[in-house]
């Protein structure tokens, strides 16, 4: 295959990543497709942000990468990968495996003509299509990420936010607890209310903590902690397929943001 596109990960990423690729299933075929190859065609269809039909015709064929994109999908690999190379990224900046603080924050994003499922209109940002929910820690590295129609608000998004991070939790306790020692969440003024701060600290004991702009502050202002959320935001707009949604499922789209992540982390490592 063509070594050339700027997408393709260097053989340092490839020997960090190689470990952490499922291994062939026992019985049947043995596998025969390229999978450094598959991965690279992934990350070109998450750079280039073209359908998958248009894959150049140097990499595998669309429907096998396609496959191993949605079977990844479906049984949690990608999930998996992109939190053991969050855990690896922590311990090389000299940090906690489990942080103590997080980051919340949504943001709404248009949906392509044909995207129906999961649709609603934003009054607010005046958008019509979905809202990514995202938990950062405080290296702005994803933790969690949900998509909703954009017309759910920020509360009712956190909760989804917070139950799939519940849910993590509990897939690994029988591991090291990954989020033992999360404390405070930073939000912004979107997820102001009492009955709502009192509700995770009943149910999560977190501590959900306000950062808002004064009001004598006028135009751009960089706010402690919320700043961060933002720049992860900013590195989705690195990948073309992450500029608007144009997944028929929400699952689809919230993939593609952990396999973003995956490769940004992989450039941080190696």
């Amino acid at each position: 295959m063509n070594p050339s596109y700027p997408s393709n990960l260097t053989s340092e990423q490839w020997e960090l990543l190689l470990g952490l690729i499922p291994a062939p299933k026992t019985g049947g075929r043995k596998r025969s497709v390229d999978m450094e190859a598959i991965v690279n065609a992934i990350l070109y269809i998450l750079c280039a942000g073209c359908a998958w039909r248009m894959l150049p015709n140097d990499f595998p064929k669309w429907k096998t990468v396609y496959h191993y994109f949605r079977q990844w999908r479906k049984d949690g690999t990608w999930f998996e990968i992109h939190e053991r190379l969050r855990l690896w990224v922590r311990v090389s900046q000299n940090r906690e495996a489990s942080p103590s603080e997080a980051i919340m924050d949504s943001q709404s994003i248009e949906t392509a003509t044909m995207v129906s499922q999961e649709v609603g209109y934003d009054s607010g940002k005046k958008i019509k299509g979905r809202k990514r929910h995202i938990l950062v820690d405080t290296l702005g590295l994803l933790i969690v990420v949900v998509i909703t129609a954009a017309n759910v608000s920020e509360q009712a998004g956190a909760k989804l936010v917070f139950s799939k991070l519940d849910q993590v939790r509990v897939g690994v306790a029988r591991r090291r607890h990954r989020f033992r020692r999360l404390i405070t969440i930073w939000v912004d003024g979107g997820y102001r209310g009492k009955g709502f701060q009192h509700w995770v600290i009943d149910i999560y004991r977190w501590i959900v903590s306000v950062v808002t702009r004064h009001e004598e502050q006028k135009g751009f202002v960089v706010l402690p902690k919320r700043w961060l959320v933002e720049r992860t935001f900013g590195w989705f707009n690195w990948c073309r397929r992450l500029s608007k949604d144009y997944e028929i499922l929400p699952e689809t789209t919230e993939t593609f943001v952990y396999v973003a992540m995956i490769r940004l982390m992989l450039k941080q490592l190696a």
